[in-house]
Formats: C-alpha cells, structure tokens, sequence
C-alpha cells in the first residue's frame, strides 16, 4: 500500500471521531444516541482503508466535499457524505459513527455508533471475492458482537441495554453486491446461473439476511431500518458493459433486484414484525426513491443521470471507480452519480430527506424521523 494514501484517512479519522461535532443535536432532547451501520460501499465510512484490497476509496477526488476532512479522502465511496452519515445528522446524531477499524473506535468514540460497512461486502459471504477482501454481512455481525460487550463495560450492563434499545438505529444497507459481484459477475458466475434460478439464489439471500438481523436482535438491537435494492441495471457501470444508451437500463439486474425486494419486505413487514415484536422494522424503497431520480432528473435539479461525475475516459469509461487518474465534472451538485457505482451527495441528500421525513411511498411502515422517536 503506498503510505502517503494511508496516512490521510488515517488522520482524518482521528479527527472526526474525537473533534468533530454535529450542529444539529444541541438542545434536541430527542436526539439520536448512536447510529451503527451495516452494509457495503454506498455507506461504508472508510473500513476499507484498513483491508488489503482492491475496493477502496481512498484517494482523491473522493471525499472533495466532505468537509469535516477538509476535501480529503475519507474511504467514502462519494463526493461527500453517505446516506447514512445524512441520516445521522438530521436525527441528531452527536458525531459520525466511527469506522470499526479505525484505529480510534474504542472508549467513548464507540457511544456514537459504529460502522461495519465494507465496500464490496454482501449478505452472502461469497460475494465480493473478486475485490480479495472485503467485510461480510456475517463479519460485520461478529464484529458487532465485540462492540456489544464493550457497551457493557463502558455502561455497565442494564444502562447499555437500554441505550442500545431506546437511543439507537440500526441501518442496514446491503444487497446490492450480492447481485452485482456475484450472481451477475461476467464470464465468473455464468455457470453458476445454469444451476442457481434466480429464486433460490434470493431465498439463500432472504435465510441468511433472517439470521443476520435476529442475531443483531439477540444483542439488543430494536430500531432498524433496512434498505432493499436500488435500480442496479441503470448505474453506469450496467449501462457501460452492456452498451445501452442513456434512457437504457439491464432488464435482468432490475428484475433480480425487484424480485429480492419483494421477498425483503415480507420478511420485514410480515414475517419479523410478528415473531419479534418489541422490534421495530422500517423498510426503505430505495429503488422506488433511485427510480424517481433517474427518470426525473431534470425535476430535481440535475443535467444527468447516466453520465458518472467521476470516471475514467477512454475504453475503461463507466468501469473503473473514480480515482486519481479519473476526469471530474464541473459541478458535481448537477451529477445523480459520482462514479460508475455510487451516487453523488447531492443524491444522497435527496434520498435521506425522503427517508427522513417522506411518506410510505418510499418508507414503511413510517419514517426514521418517526422512528427515532419510538
């Protein structure tokens, strides 16, 4: 790893996680305690960073806009912050959840939450193998698990239940890899797809989800907000290998993904809400909310939603992620994506704001506003 890349994030993690502040929880007596964050690269804050592997977003431009780091790369995946870290914010969050694998998340770092997301990571623990590492959905559990038994010793056992309980949002966002880098992977996963139908490739994503989320819930987690899948088939990535124009997407990657959020949400709002029910299940449709961007993007503000921010020219155009070799747009609020795979902020911002505070067209049974204040 070149050091002069590892030596920025590592400082701005420092900073962030022991200086920075959050305006919006002062006074706010309904304030957010702690959020922890389970998923892949559209939330992960920079565990990454600590993983030899290829799915990393450590250098510039990513992070240009993420002004608690002053411009530098953070490991976020975006121009700016993530969705999560948005969320975070509005609901008064103290601080932003501290990457698990920084090297500062421990002591009282760890009672504004903690973010297990790993760029490349998936429900099933096969997936992402083609980046080499990369942090699981079962990892990421375990490793909540240890972060568990440290609230008992910081807060003593019956205090932590109950912040764990009462103060905290859990938000899982994952999914999406699992389609993409693994039952989609060209050339890899084609024989796999002659033995697999789709449907049992989505009911071994739905069974080990179901373990995920009541093993989260043996620990104590009650308020959980579970994203289902985006529009996959109309990232730029998608319409890159395929050669689809702008209005274009894969028809397969958006049936695959529909055909899982369908099953999501009756696991969720059926199935969980009955047998675990001192839990609180809130099901986000973010493909409904991404659909709404990318068919309406001049609505909201944006000159494109097919072309990348961030992107590589040339015949690796809409493949690579954004990096240092990687052309930048002018202005990067008019872009829904700010690489080949993940939204820009000024996206996020959007969807978060619909999560927050939207409707049960895109949040249900209520929103996280609502939520918080269970």
């Amino acid at each position: 790893m070149n050091k002069a890349n590892y030596f920025v994030p590592f400082f701005v993690f420092l900073f962030i996680g022991s200086r920075f502040s959050i305006v919006a929880s002062a006074g706010d007596q309904n304030a957010l305690a702690a959020s922890f964050v389970f998923g892949d690269s559209l939330v992960d804050a920079g565990n990454n960073n600590y993983l030899q592997t290829l799915s990393r977003a450590n250098s510039p431009p990513n992070g240009i806009d993420f002004k608690p780091s002053r411009g530098n790369p953070t490991g976020r995946f975006t121009n700016g912050r993530t969705i999560a870290d948005i969320v975070g914010e509005k609901l008064g969050q103290p601080s932003y959840a501290v990457p698990y694998l920084a090297p500062n998340a421990s002591g009282e770092a760890l009672l504004n939450g903690v973010n297990y997301a790993s760029g490349g990571g998936g429900i099933l623990n096969a997936t992402g193998s083609v980046f080499v590492n990369r942090l699981g959905m079962d990892i990421q559990v375990d490793y909540f698990t240890i972060t568990r038994k440290q609230f008992d010793k910081l807060l003593g056992e019956d205090k932590a239940r109950d912040y764990i309980r009462k103060k905290s949002l859990f938000s899982i966002v994952i999914g999406s890899n699992d389609f993409l880098n693994n039952y989609l992977v060209p050339f890899v996963a084609a024989q796999a797809r002659l033995t697999q139908t789709p449907e049992i490739f989505v009911d071994d994503m739905i069974s080990h989800l179901r373990n995920q989320l009541k093993r989260l819930y043996d620990m104590d987690a009650r308020k959980f907000v579970v994203g289902n899948v985006a529009p996959i088939g109309c990232i730029p990535y998608q319409k890159s290998i395929n050669q689809l124009n702008d209005k274009q997407c894969v028809d397969l990657a958006n049936k695959l993904a529909l055909q899982y959020n369908a099953r999501l949400k009756d696991l969720l709002m059926v199935e969980l809400k009955d047998s675990l029910k001192d839990a609180h299940f809130v099901y986000a449709n973010v493909y409904d909310l991404f659909m709404d961007l990318i068919v309406n993007f001049k609505d909201y503000g944006f000159r494109t939603a097919s072309e990348a921010c961030c992107e590589t020219r040339g015949r690796l155009a809409g493949i690579l992620p954004c990096g240092p070799t990687s052309s930048l747009c002018t202005d990067r609020s008019k872009h829904v994506f700010w690489d080949a795979y993940h939204p820009s902020e000024a996206a996020n911002l959007l969807i978060a704001d619909k999560l927050l505070y939207g409707d049960s067209k895109f949040v249900t049974p209520f929103n996280l506003l609502h939520l918080r204040d269970l």
